[in-house]
């Protein structure tokens, strides 16, 4: 905790007090343009690796960054991307995942989390994403973890499909889905080519 209670005062001191106009418009209203689903991976930063600042990302994390298929169940994920999407008018939805996942490992091998029963419901959301990787190899391991983790990217990005918000602004032109993958070690972020049908470097995509 100390090191948290430095930093609200640095902030306060040195980030606040150079950005008072900011802040002050932020206080008012929000209008980001990209909702950025990723992991709750303590690795992961959006802002640092996106370099963005406060107000342009509507941000939402959780274990595998996971999008649950619409159902008339109320969830936390599925109301933020109804509010982003429907209030907020985000223009972009990126979904990202990162290497080294212990939460993709974990789907890839079930048996390591059957006493938690509430993480192995919620990586159920990811089994037709280990199911594709488990055809193609038959047996999974530790070498297939970046595989598992671009085919639940993609599996997540369907499952935003199905909610009715993100389809009709889809369907009308002003809403745009991004798979991206962000690798750790070296600071690289991969994005899904729909023509080319793979993650490419983000330079090449764009």
């Amino acid at each position: 905790m100390d090191k948290l209670i430095t930093g609200v005062k640095a902030f306060q001191e040195n980030i606040y007090s150079n950005n008072k106009e900011l802040f002050k418009e932020l206080a008012e209203r929000q209008a980001p343009e990209v909702l950025f689903i990723t992991c709750s991976d303590s690795r992961i930063d959006p802002n640092l690796i996106t370099q963005t600042q406060p107000g342009d990302l509507f941000i939402c994390r959780n274990a595998g960054n996971i999008v649950p298929p619409h159902s008339n169940a109320t969830g936390g994920i599925t109301s933020s991307i109804e509010y982003a999407v429907s209030v907020l008018k985000v223009r972009h939805v990126v979904i990202c995942g990162h290497t080294g996942c212990g939460v993709m490992s974990a789907a890839m091998n079930p048996d390591t989390i059957k006493e938690l029963p509430h993480v192995s419901n919620w990586l159920s959301l990811c089994s037709a994403a280990q199911a594709k990787v488990r055809g193609r190899h038959k047996t999974i391991g530790d070498q297939h973890l970046l595989e598992m983790t671009e085919e639940n990217v993609l599996l997540q990005l369907k499952h935003l499909e199905t909610h009715p918000s993100v389809a009709e602004k889809m369907a009308a032109g002003t809403l745009e889905l991004h798979g991206w993958v962000y690798g750790i070690a070296d600071g690289s972020v991969e994005c899904y080519d729909p023509e080319q049908k793979a993650f490419t470097p983000i330079a090449d995509r764009y």
